[in-house]
């Protein structure tokens, strides 16, 4: 368990190292960062972290941890607020997770890319997590298969080609370019409608050319 300094002092110090943390993991990985390196970040003799974290390990699964309870939190508000029909939560379910990504791009870098480096316990941990996301795009799925709006042959592997997909975006994604996020967003739903509907069926509401957000 983590011994945080108590206190609007001590939690501004974890604060503190939470961020540099972040931004170290990211820009030299897990391995290559070390707990003294942190420590000179934020003015710290490396022996005052261990009021506020144990280890590097442990440093490590509190900022995935955190990460994965925000995303699914958000998801879940996100889906709230979407329409009822399959076709509407597909493409809230799709817009939330373009945004959130390009929001919290470190994050989420090191929740996939640092994922090797939890210990067993803790990775069984994040898994989970990351199972519960995934359910919520896999149920999104069948509702919509089993209305015969979307035509898909396996849900589970359906939604694991479209996060695949649209993980991506952390890695590519530049505010200054010739792009913006709400139209990267229009593009990615249009993709990911159009590879799960079912074009034969008079359910499909598709998006009218001229739409707000579309990139037209």
């Amino acid at each position: 368990m983590m011994a945080r300094t108590q206190g609007s002092s001590g939690t501004a110090t974890f604060e503190a190292i939470r961020k540099a943390g972040l931004r170290l993991i990211y820009e030299r990985g897990y391995e290559a960062m070390s707990l003294r390196q942190l420590a000179s970040e934020i003015g710290l003799v490396q022996g005052s972290l261990y009021n506020h974290i144990s280890t590097k390990q442990e440093l490590l699964f509190i900022l995935i941890s955190e990460h994965m309870r925000d995303l699914l939190q958000h998801a879940d508000l996100a889906l709230e607020e979407a329409p009822k029909p399959p076709s509407g939560r597909l493409a809230a379910f799709v817009d939330f997770h373009v945004n959130y990504h390009i929001d919290r791009k470190r994050e989420v870098f090191i929740s996939y890319s640092e994922l090797r480096s939890l210990e067993p316990k803790n990775f069984e941990a994040i898994v989970a997590m990351r199972k519960d996301y995934e359910k919520k795009l896999i149920l999104i799925l069948k509702a919509g298969a089993s209305e015969g709006v979307f035509t898909i042959a396996d849900p589970q592997a359906v939604a694991f080609g479209i996060l695949s997909m649209l993980a991506g975006i952390c890695t590519w994604y530049n505010p200054k370019g010739r792009l913006s996020r709400k139209q990267i967003s229009a593009i990615f739903v249009e993709l990911v409608r159009g590879a799960v509907y079912d074009r034969t069926s008079p359910l499909v509401s598709r998006p009218a050319k001229g739409r707000a957000g579309t990139l037209v």
